[in-house]
Parts: C-alpha cells; sequence; structure tokens
C-alpha cells in the first residue's frame, strides 16, 4: 500500500523513506498513554509495533478511498468516501460511528461559520455612526 504515498514521500530512486511511511512515534505513544493506567509502561517495541499497525491500517484505507475517487474522476478524498471505504474492507463497526462523528463535526462547523458570520455583522453594525459610510467634511 505504500505506492498511495504522494510523491513527496519518495526518494530519488523511487523508494519511500521510512519516516515519511509511518506516523510519528511520539503521537502513537501519546495515544497509547491515553488508554493506559497512568503508572504503565511501553516497550519501544510495543510502540513500533503499533505504529507499523495504524500507519498500514489508514495507507489501506485510504488506498482503498483513493480508488474509489479515481473511478469517479475525481481528485479530492473526503470524509464520505473513508467511510465508505470502511464499510467497503469490512470495518462496518468503525464506519458507522465515523459516520456520526463526520455528520456532527460538519454540523458544528457549519455552526461555527455562522457564528464568526454574525460576529462579523456585529462588529460592522457596532462602529459609531460617524465612522460609518460618511464623508470628512471640508
Amino acid at each position: 500500500m505504500v505506492d498511495n504515498l504522494g510523491a513527496s514521500a519518495s526518494t530519488d530512486d523511487g523508494s519511500v523513506k521510512e519516516q515519511d511511511r509511518l506516523l510519528p512515534i511520539a503521537n502513537v505513544s501519546r495515544i497509547m498513554k491515553q488508554t493506559l493506567p497512568t503508572n504503565a509502561k511501553i516497550s519501544k517495541e510495543a510502540k513500533e509495533t503499533m505504529q507499523e499497525c495504524v500507519s498500514e491500517f489508514i495507507s489501506f484505507v485510504t488506498g482503498e478511498a483513493s480508488d474509489k475517487c479515481k473511478k469517479e474522476r475525481r481528485k479530492t478524498v473526503n470524509g464520505d468516501d473513508v467511510c465508505w471505504a470502511l464499510a467497503t474492507l469490512g470495518f462496518d463497526d468503525y464506519a458507522g460511528p465515523l459516520k456520526r462523528y463526520l455528520q456532527r463535526y460538519r454540523e458544528l462547523e457549519g455552526d461555527r461559520v455562522l457564528n464568526q458570520e454574525k460576529a462579523g455583522n456585529t462588529e460592522e453594525n457596532d462602529e459609531p455612526s460617524s465612522c460609518r459610510g460618511s464623508q470628512p467634511r471640508n
């Protein structure tokens, strides 16, 4: 699945550098620590194994979503494509919750944009009347 990575991750001979193929181990480690008791230790080998697994999983799902987009002659993979890929690959237990999360995210994002627009309109209306559209007196 490494073939799905962009050209920026490739070296001159066409191979992909290890650090460009895998998620940063610090991020993987941080997520692992969040689900364990505070006194738990994680071996370097466990972190590296998880790093390999999650990177491969993401590449696998993204590759499937990308193939769908290519067939549909689209250049952008979106959240719906990822949900579709998860379901197609048999990860239905993940596809459903991800669809709900994506729907909620879009709702909140829409609310955020509306609030920003309202705030922008309020700021314009809060200016003193002498500043609003008046011409300087000569």
